[in-house]
């Protein structure tokens, strides 16, 4: 995946949600970090994997990894703001977990122990983490590149359109 171009991507989406909203003076880092965990719920919903009680299948994978490209605008926003977006590697140390389930809870951890931080090795952790889950979704690198492309241009477009 070219994290440059990707973060370089979603820098020009901030600066222009920024300045549309009078944003430039406020800190964004707790409010994006609340948007974060926001998709990540919204994204096991849509995988249904937590529903235990349901039969239901899960959405379909395009709606899936619409739903987990939402996540990866707010990782890369959030390593913006810190600073974060120079690095060339965004690998973490810890395994992926052996279920869906486990993963999604070691997101949301990492998400945790990140927000408090503010570090840069406990971000790493959390976009590898939520790397790895897009894996475990059945998601390569080049499909997510290409989701997160076109999911900008329609962020661009909400954006002109007053969303």
């Amino acid at each position: 995946m070219n994290y440059q171009k990707l973060f370089a991507m979603q820098e020009g989406l901030d600066k222009h949600i920024e300045t549309k909203h009078q944003l430039h003076n406020e800190n964004l880092v707790d409010r994006k970090v609340l948007a974060l965990l926001v998709e990540l719920g919204e994204l096991a919903n849509e995988t249904r994997c937590f529903k235990f009680w349901s039969l239901k299948p899960s959405s379909p994978h395009e709606t899936v990894l619409e739903e987990f490209v939402d996540g990866v605008h707010f990782i890369l926003s959030l390593g913006i703001e810190c600073g974060f977006e120079g690095e060339s590697e965004y690998l973490g140390q810890h395994e992926t977990k052996v279920s869906v389930n486990d993963q999604f809870l070691h997101v949301f951890e990492l998400v945790s122990i990140f927000k408090n931080s503010k570090a840069l090795e406990d971000y790493k952790e959390m976009f590898h983490a939520y790397i790895q889950l897009g894996e475990l979704l059945g998601f390569n690198a080049e499909e997510i590149e290409k989701a997160y492309i076109d999911k900008n241009e329609v962020n661009y477009e909400r954006q002109r359109q007053g969303y």
